[in-house]
């Protein structure tokens, strides 16, 4: 494990975390690519999560404060975005601590994530297109948020456990299609980011924190990772959030469909020449410089 592959890991971390591309995804590409798929490099991609996470709690601040101080003075709106946010919170956290093991083992590969990437891009271009076919930009503001749909965009992360399919792109599409503009359903899965990246980074590092560590080189790779993400994060996501706006999810959806069918056809041509006696050797994405 050295500096300059944290320093990518935490490039891509901080680029693809809070885009409707899956970061997970991402990095499971790229660790297939650099060939770091052992317990510390798995930890590594959880754990770097947590310089975006800080990211997101220094963009949104003052919306954070204004959120503590309604909390403190039990102003009901504040109690009420609160409240969304915990029960958006709950379902995939109680899913990712039942079945984490189960969903690595199968799930955690190249093919799968491209997959996950192309299901997901269709989705996103077809609800876009509805959404203007429609006329329909749905509610705006975070006092929209209802525990029910909370509770949709709950369900909706729980989607985000299968790597590829995104945590930010099953949240915003989850919200949209209960009701909220595309502003809103971005806002809210800013702030459900913190609590969900927050215990799936915590969870991970008493996990897998002493196989990282015990690596040569393992602490600094942290560190770099995480001060490089936080900083690539912080800058997308005002350009996002700008980017969103304008041009809404549609460009997001055809990337995901372009990588996911790029994934699967360089994974089918490595596949075709190289055969074991008794089959097919597994194919590795590495075969193509990305």
């Amino acid at each position: 494990m050295n500096w300059h592959n944290a320093v990518l890991l935490g490039i891509l971390e901080g680029l693809t975390e809070f885009l409707p591309v899956s970061s997970t995804g991402h990095l499971i590409l790229l660790g297939d690519h650099l060939g770091a798929n052992d317990e510390a490099s798995k930890t590594l991609d959880v754990v770097i999560q947590l310089g975006a996470v800080l990211a997101v709690i220094v963009y949104f601040r003052a919306r954070l404060a204004k959120l503590l101080r309604g909390l403190l003075a039990r102003e009901p709106e504040q109690i009420a975005l609160a409240k969304a946010v915990l029960i958006a919170f709950v379902p995939a956290a109680v899913l990712g601590l039942l079945f984490h093991k189960k969903i690595e083992e199968a799930l955690f590969a190249p093919r799968p994530v491209a997959a996950a990437l192309i299901v997901g891009g269709v989705v996103m271009i077809a609800i876009e297109l509805q959404r203007k076919r429609a006329g329909n930009p749905g509610e705006d503001g975070l006092a929209a948020v209802t525990p029910k749909r909370a509770f949709g965009v709950g369900l909706a992360q729980c989607v985000s456990l299968w790597p590829g399919s995104s945590r930010s792109m099953t949240t915003i599409v989850g919200a949209q299609l209960g009701g909220l503009s595309t502003a809103a359903a971005a806002d809210f899965s800013f702030l459900l980011a913190i609590p969900t990246l927050g215990a799936a980074t915590v969870y991970k590092l008493l996990k897998g924190g002493r196989a990282l560590f015990a690596v040569p080189g393992g602490a600094s790779s942290l560190a770099v990772g995480l001060v490089v993400s936080f900083i690539v994060a912080l800058i997308v996501i005002a350009a996002f959030l700008r980017y969103l706006k304008r041009f809404g999810l549609l460009p997001f959806g055809v990337y995901r469909v372009v990588l996911g069918v790029i994934v699967l056809a360089t994974l089918g041509a490595a596949a075709a020449p190289v055969k074991a006696a008794d089959g097919a050797a597994r194919p590795s994405v590495s075969a193509v410089a990305e």
